[in-house]
């Protein structure tokens, strides 16, 4: 997959398909952030809706070894 670092927005979340390898910026052009709580006070509360978790091969075979 040919992924572009968009620098308007860095991410170190690696399980991220939008995540740029090495790179810690988004291949996104924009993102979605919402929040889960009613009353959001804490970063922890807030959250990036555009989050997708990476289903190549080799990240769900270390996925699976973790659990055995």
């Amino acid at each position: 997959m040919n992924m572009n670092a968009n620098h308007s927005i860095k991410c170190s979340v690696d399980e991220c398909q939008h995540h740029c390898g090495a790179e810690n910026y988004c291949s996104l052009d924009c993102v979605s952030i919402g929040t889960h709580e009613a009353n959001p006070t804490l970063k922890q509360c807030v959250d990036c809706e555009s989050f997708v978790l990476k289903s190549d091969s080799h990240q769900n075979q270390q996925n699976a070894s973790s659990y055995r």
